[in-house]
This record gives C-alpha cells, sequence and structure tokens, in this order.
C-alpha cells in the first residue's frame, strides 16, 4: 500500500485546517478498507458524564464537520442540551489522527432534506422505524415496525420525519497528529476564540 509522502509535503507548515483535512480524507479514502469518514462523536449528559460513539461524516467544509442523527437519541439530546461536541478521526492505515472541538448548530432543513432525499430506501425506513436509544422489547418489534412503515410508504416519497435532521459542529480546536518514529509524533493544535475568528497555531510535544 503506498503512503503519502510527507517528506515533501510537512503537514506542521499549513497555516490553516480544513484545507489539510480535506486532504487526508482523501488520503484516507484510498487506503481505508471500511468507512473511511467514521469518526467518534463525543457529548455529555446531564450529569456531566460522557458518552461517545461511532457516526459517519457526511459533509464537511469551512463552516464545519456535519453528520445526521435522530434527534430523540441519547447524543441528539445531549447535544441539543449542550450545544457543543468534539470528534476524534483515527485513520490507522496512514498512522494520523484529527481531533475536533467546537459549539455545535443543527443543519438547516433544505440540508436535511437533501441528504435525506438521497440515502437508500431502506434507511429511510429506518429513520421512521427505529426509536433509537430507547428500550426495545424484541428483535421482532423493530422488524414489525420496519414493516409497517414500509406498507405505509410502499410507493412515491417517503418523508423526512421531522426528528430526524444534522448537526454541524463548528470547530473552535482543530488538533492534528501523525505518527512518527519513536513516538516522536507530530502535533499540531489550531485553536481559535470563536467559529468566526482566525487560527492561531501551534506544535505540541508528542
Amino acid at each position: 500500500m503506498s503512503m503519502p509522502n510527507d517528506e515533501k509535503s510537512d503537514f506542521t507548515l499549513t497555516s490553516e485546517p480544513f484545507h489539510l483535512f480535506g486532504e487526508w480524507l482523501e488520503d484516507a479514502k484510498k487506503s481505508e478498507l471500511n468507512d473511511p469518514n467514521a469518526v467518534a462523536v463525543a457529548t455529555v449528559d446531564e450529569q456531566g458524564m460522557p458518552n461517545v460513539r461511532m457516526v459517519l461524516l457526511k459533509d464537511f467544509d469551512e463552516r464545519g464537520f456535519v453528520f445526521f442523527t435522530n434527534y430523540e437519541s441519547q447524543k441528539g439530546q445531549e447535544i441539543l442540551s449542550a450545544h457543543k461536541a468534539a470528534m476524534c478521526f483515527h485513520w490507522k492505515s496512514l498512522r494520523r489522527q484529527v481531533r475536533v472541538r467546537g459549539p455545535v448548530e443543527q443543519v438547516s432543513d433544505a440540508e436535511a432534506d437533501a441528504y435525506y432525499a438521497s440515502r437508500p430506501r431502506g434507511s429511510r425506513i429506518g429513520a421512521w422505524a427505529s426509536k433509537q436509544s430507547r428500550p426495545l422489547e424484541s428483535r421482532y418489534a423493530l422488524e414489525k415496525s420496519v414493516a409497517e412503515y414500509t406498507a405505509k410508504y410502499a410507493i412515491g416519497n417517503i418523508p423526512r420525519p421531522s426528528y430526524w435532521s444534522g448537526f454541524r459542529i463548528r470547530p473552535t480546536s482543530i488538533e492534528l497528529w501523525h505518527d512518527r518514529a519513536f513516538r516522536l509524533h507530530d502535533r499540531v493544535l489550531f485553536t481559535r476564540d470563536n467559529p468566526d475568528s482566525d487560527w492561531s497555531k501551534e506544535r505540541l510535544y508528542p
């Protein structure tokens, strides 16, 4: 498997993180066997206890990092309560990691509608059938719910549930990490006071 030539392109010299993240994500698409856009998302509950789970990054630009979920799920409720989250990408094949932290905003209805419409029909049915994060009495109950909504939306458009949408993490901190020999890794941290201000950069000890 070919690796990016880091000797020719020193990522620690970059002045802003989004373009570099995009390059790293493209590298991951070539080397990761499954879901190069998989990312761990961390939230906090009402007691201040952390929760973390894997989701799929569906979009990113200079506004932030977008994923979609059921707003009535545990992560949905925690984000709607705290309005902040963190995420961590780890691409083992590339020996790279990216950490993101910041406030969270809800995506627009137009963004949510567009992505929902692009999903496979079965996934759109699943958004209706699954009461995400809540107790499930049996596998049969889930399959019955799927069958009911499949019959309800047998033909025509499947509307997006009002409780299903997306979140955008608007980062105030992005750290990029690359493995090096003898654990002398490269770490670069970008920070800013708010999502609309300029970035500051510093290198960190590994």
